[in-house]
């Protein structure tokens, strides 16, 4: 939900550029990723590729 907050804040600075059609779908997509989470019905992951005997970055723990 904090997403949709965000920009429904900064829409009146991007209305002109975008226009109400892009406001509508974009609109949705953040609300409907937002109710996805709820229920726990789509989940982020995130990898990160190194090349072999690259340290590997401190937000990563080795496998």
């Amino acid at each position: 939900m904090a997403w949709c907050e965000k920009f429904e804040q900064a829409w009146p600075t991007l209305a002109d550029k975008y226009g109400e059609k892009f406001y509508r779908m974009w609109r949705y997509y953040l609300l409907s990723c937002a109710g996805a989470f709820r229920c726990r019905d789509l989940n982020v992951w995130q990898f990160g590729l190194t090349k072999k005997g690259a340290e590997l970055p401190h937000s990563v723990r080795a496998a």
